[in-house]
């Protein structure tokens, strides 16, 4: 018998909640995701998704519960934790005045990296990322894909552990969507990142990710591989994610509701 691969946990949450007010935005969350991996995070528009992604990089602090990433009490260890992690927001929150060389290296220099490291890691970034005739323009002239790339290569300048991303393919072209998932696939199969995203994209998680979680109502619906929310939903093996994902959040029954003026 071939020896057991234990792979340890990169993000870990036990009970986590979020309430606002009488709202609660996630309700009990637990979730163990295994590093290296490409973790995919659904759920319906106000699922909890981007609440429980806040929690997890310690944006935002639960109302009970906690959480555990690349080893660190996210509560208790903030400081710590932001040097082994890289997010890109859904609201990006670039300096709009600065140009992308610019940009990273504010970045660089808020992680107390040494210019050398700076210089030599932007370059890269930028050479990847397909940027590197656009490091002199200045952030706001670009398009949604270049900043979107900008603010993934500002995440990755630290060289983070652990990759949280939330909706990092809306409204980004074909072309980019391609480099983004490219990198995203280097990083795990050749430094080890773990990476977390949200995303609506279906046909995106089930080719890119290697692990899926669905949550609603702030719920934990499903956890595992393709074939495991497969199974969590009483389909066959060769239903998509998308008919997954509509049957475990009760959506895949057509509406009853009738549109009268479209039959006058």
């Amino acid at each position: 018998m071939p020896p057991v691969t234990i792979h340890p946990v990169a993000i870990q949450a036990f009970g986590l909640t979020r309430r606002f007010g009488t709202m609660t935005a996630v309700d009990r969350l637990d979730l163990a995701v295994p590093a290296g991996c490409i973790f995919g995070f659904l759920g319906p528009n106000g699922a909890g998704k981007t609440t429980t992604l806040k929690m997890l990089t310690g944006l935002m602090m639960p109302s009970e519960g906690r959480a555990v990433v690349a080893g660190l009490d996210v509560a208790n260890e903030r400081l710590a934790l932001k040097a082994r992690i890289g997010v890109v927001p859904e609201q990006l929150g670039l300096y709009e005045r600065l140009s992308l060389r610019e940009h990273l290296e504010l970045v660089g220099r808020l992680h107390g990296l040494p210019a050398a490291t700076i210089e030599r890691r932007s370059a890269a970034l930028l050479e990847r990322m397909d940027l590197a005739d656009k490091a002199g323009s200045l952030v706001v002239d670009g398009s949604t894909g270049m900043r979107k790339k900008l603010s993934l290569a500002c995440a990755l300048l630290p060289d983070p552990q652990v990759l949280f991303l939330d909706e990092p393919f809306e409204g980004v072209d074909p072309v980019s969507t391609r480099a983004i998932k490219d990198l995203l696939r280097a990083l795990v199969d050749e430094r080890g990142v773990t990476v977390f995203f949200s995303t609506h994209m279906m046909e995106l998680v089930e080719r890119l990710c290697d692990r899926a979680a669905i949550i609603q109502n702030g719920r934990l619906v499903a956890e595992g591989g393709l074939a495991d929310l497969r199974a969590a939903a009483g389909l066959e093996a060769t239903a998509t994610l998308e008919n997954v994902f509509l049957a475990l959040v009760g959506a895949d029954k057509p509406s009853s509701a009738a549109l009268s003026w479209l039959d006058e």
